[in-house]
């Protein structure tokens, strides 16, 4: 069942997934670029009245497309100078150790994303630390230490840049 919402080029499905257009993703670009931007600016930069604009960012974030605003923070100033990525392999691919392990990981403040992966790895953990000794630390007490891992490495990270940009693998109409 579609529902149509009388609003241009808004339609959603009884899940409230929306289909987004042309619009609706030059509005996720410019948010994703700056979360801080007035709807004013959004509305005028995507060729929308500021209520048009402001409906579908809420449609946006009601139908799960945009899940939060967050911040991005230096970690230098947070004193962190270290950062890596731990790959966490698992001795068995046991729904309760995978949950369990996850859990753990998640629980430990130097952890700032956490991917669970397919291949030879099963974890990829990005890690803030303070130093070199903060890292070993880590990864022998928080890792290595666990029942449920097999086996790690850690991998410095030089430069972590993310990309403002989103990638749409929708082809929208130029009607």
């Amino acid at each position: 069942m579609r529902i149509t919402i009388n609003y241009p080029n808004i339609i959603l499905n009884q899940a409230m997934k929306k289909t987004l257009d042309r619009i609706d993703n030059e509005i996720l670009a410019l948010l994703r670029k700056n979360a801080r931007i007035s709807n004013k600016e959004v509305a005028a930069k995507v060729g929308l009245a500021a209520s048009t604009c402001l409906v579908r960012i809420r449609l946006l974030q009601s139908s799960g497309v945009i899940s939060g605003f967050h911040a991005e923070v230096n970690p230098s100033s947070l004193g962190v100078a270290l950062q890596a990525m731990i790959a966490v392999r698992l001795r068995r691919h046991f729904t309760p150790d995978v949950d369990a392990f996850r859990k753990h990981a998640l629980s430990l403040p130097e952890v700032v994303q956490l991917y669970h992966v397919a291949g030879p790895i099963d974890f990829l953990i990005h890690v803030w630390t303070r130093d070199s000794g903060h890292l070993r630390d880590l990864a022998m007490s928080a890792f290595t230490s666990r029942e449920e891992v097999a086996h790690i490495e850690t991998e410095l990270i030089f430069e972590h840049i993310r990309s403002a940009d989103v990638p749409s693998f929708t082809d929208f109409d130029t009607e």
